[in-house]
């Protein structure tokens, strides 16, 4: 179906399919903002989910929407975007969103989407319709959010047992048990800052390829930015739990202290990535931080297996989605 063809019911199912994503991407990465609060007892899991929802929802009025702008116009050629090609990559992106979170694995529900729109575009008009230099920025930032988290975070675990080094364990775990509050909601407004574009920046590609919104627009329609970030919010507020176990547990124990310096790497590292224009990987990021402030502590405190699954995870997300939704445009052809 070409763009000018699309009527308004076909957009605005696709607005809702893309809303639905944005719901799953919260769901699914609910895990990455209060997985720490919640396993080092600070706050409990219905609590923490509300305060990880607020803080996603305040993020709209903090952040420039530079990584909406990469998302719509800095993966693919606007010429080539289609109401196909849009359901195609949602479909991939959510079909493996829901595989991760049923087998409990943390995956990047960003490069899912990512990969969604490179699958989608490719089948129809080939690689070079794909913007190159999008394209690896984002992949470059796969090893570049990590790695980063993982300094950060080890970083803050040294300065901070160098700062309190004379403290009572028991004084340090009170103090960071207060200090934890600030670390997660600065983590939730780096979450909500970046993965909430993505799927505001889908919205503004098939706005665009299909008339509603002017292709020379700066900034997509208010309605769209709120909407999104209304429902990245509501998706955590829902929480992936099966993945808050893996995130907050089972790579390495933690205490306050070190929940405190895996989250404020991990903010430090999204609020960096969102302000270049970025799209990241929260689960990345915060797994990298974990890792980092798990590994000052003694090497083997990191369960170095469950990592590497994780890190497997990462490396199948974008030719996975991809995969789904060259089959999805394929079926798109004959529903839309």
């Amino acid at each position: 179906m070409m763009a000018s063809q699309a009527s308004l019911f076909v957009v605005i199912g696709l607005v809702l399919l893309a809303l639905a994503f944005d719901f799953m991407n919260g769901f699914h990465d609910a895990a990455n903002s209060i997985a720490t609060v919640v396993s080092t007892g600070v706050l409990r899991p219905a609590q923490a989910v509300v305060f990880a929802a607020f803080f996603n929802l305040v993020a709209l009025f903090v952040f420039h929407l530079s990584v909406a702008a990469t998302v719509g116009k800095g993966i693919a050629d606007p010429s080539v975007i289609d109401v196909n090609v849009v359901f195609a990559a949602l479909v991939g992106a959510l079909t493996w969103n829901v595989i991760t979170w049923r087998l409990g694995i943390p995956s990047s529900s960003s490069h899912a989407l990512i990969g969604g729109i490179v699958g989608a575009v490719i089948v129809k008009a080939g690689a070079g319709a794909l913007v190159a230099s999008g394209i690896w920025r984002t992949v470059l930032f796969i090893f570049v959010s990590p790695l980063l988290g993982y300094l950060l975070g080890s970083l803050m675990m040294v300065l901070v047992a160098r700062v309190f080094k004379r403290f009572t364990p028991s004084k340090v775990d009170r103090w960071f048990r207060t200090l934890q509050l600030f670390s997660a909601g600065a983590y939730s407004l780096g979450h909500g800052g970046n993965d909430a574009q993505k799927t505001i920046g889908i919205i503004w590609m098939l706005l665009v390829a299909t008339g509603y919104t002017a292709a020379a627009a700066a900034s997509p329609p208010f309605w769209v930015v709120l909407c999104c970030y209304t429902a990245i919010g509501c998706g955590t507020m829902f929480g992936g739990w099966r993945i808050v176990k893996t995130m907050g547990q089972k790579i390495t124990k933690l205490k306050p202290v070190g929940g405190f310096c895996a989250e404020t790497g991990g903010a430090l590292t999204l609020f960096i990535a969102t302000a270049l224009g970025v799209p990241v990987s929260t689960t990345h990021t915060i797994t990298g931080a974990i890792v980092g402030v798990g590994s000052v502590q003694r090497a083997s405190a990191v369960r170095w297996g469950v990592a590497g699954n994780i890190v497997w995870a990462w490396v199948l997300t974008i030719p996975a989605a991809a995969f789904v939704a060259a089959l999805a445009y394929g079926l798109s052809l004959f529903l839309l």
